[in-house]
């Protein structure tokens, strides 16, 4: 059954509204290199980035997690931006490309300033929903301070396709297979690591967390895929029914496993809204 546009709303601003519910791994560093970190005072301007998730910080301000082309997912403080007649309170929303500058030596920068770019439509409506689920699998899936610029393309392809009504399921998929590359937990799915040879299209396989592609066994506990459906999405061709439905139970499967069993809270709006 699909929520009324008015319970999205809802749940959107539950999502929005509620920190605690996303979290990420901190990577940890040697202390010498936090110490020669912290001897300098970093200054970045002008960087293409877009806004993932605001909180509050103290009375005025907030912490602003963004995906940026350069330096991949870093929180900024952003001083100030909380009062009514703030120049930032205005220009950090998300899903529109902004040019950001900010400056300091520990891991939370602070927010110098915001340019809006433009050229983008705004997403609406499920599009809307699938936006925020792009942005919470950033948060969950990717360490700070970590760059991944094939991730930034893809994730501003995904934001364009999802503006001029792309299919959503295909344009996830694509996403999702990216992600999972540029986070390490993914490998070639179109080759076979016990037989150490491409996929052959007439055969079934399925996806190992830990091993890889390998073929299909009696009880295997993973989702059985073709390799021709393998081959297509190593391709990034989800034009037959089979490999769309593969895909996805393929992807519900892997995110779920290294999330060890979280729910993302985007995720259960999306199978309201249209069973992705």
């Amino acid at each position: 059954m699909n929520p009324t546009t008015d319970a999205v709303a809802e749940d959107l601003a539950d999502y929005l509204q509620d920190p605690l519910r996303i979290s990420t791994p901190v990577k940890k560093r040697s202390s010498s290199a936090v110490s020669a970190s912290a001897q300098r005072e970093r200054k970045i301007l002008q960087q293409p980035g877009f806004v993932l998730h605001a909180r509050p910080y103290k009375e005025t301000s907030l912490i602003v997690d963004v995906l940026t082309r350069d330096f991949g997912r870093i929180a900024l403080v952003a001083k100030g931006a909380k009062r009514p007649h703030s120049q930032l309170r205005s220009v950090l929303q998300t899903f529109q490309p902004l040019n950001l500058s900010w400056m300091g030596k520990t891991e939370l920068k602070t927010l110098t300033s915001a340019d809006w770019v433009g050229g983008m439509l705004p997403l609406e409506k499920s599009a809307l929903v699938c936006g925020f689920y792009l942005n919470e699998l950033i948060i969950k899936f990717l360490l700070k301070d970590e760059p991944h610029p094939a991730l930034f393309d893809q994730y501003v392809a995904t934001i364009n396709q999802l503006a001029h009504g792309e299919s959503a399921p295909v344009v996830l998929r694509q996403f999702e297979l990216v992600l999972l590359r540029q986070s390490g937990l993914l490998g070639d799915i179109h080759l076979c690591t016990e037989q150490r040879a491409p996929v052959q299209p007439e055969l079934h396989y399925v996806l190992d967390p830990q091993a890889g592609t390998r073929p299909a066994r009696p009880g295997d506990h993973f989702p059985v895929l073709s390799g021709a459906c393998l081959l297509a999405m190593a391709e990034g061709d989800y034009s037959l029914p089979e490999t769309q439905f593969q895909s996805k139970m393929l992807m519900r499967f892997l995110l779920s496993h290294h999330l060890h069993g979280a729910v993302l809270s985007t995720r259960q709006l999306l199978i309201d809204l249209q069973n992705l």
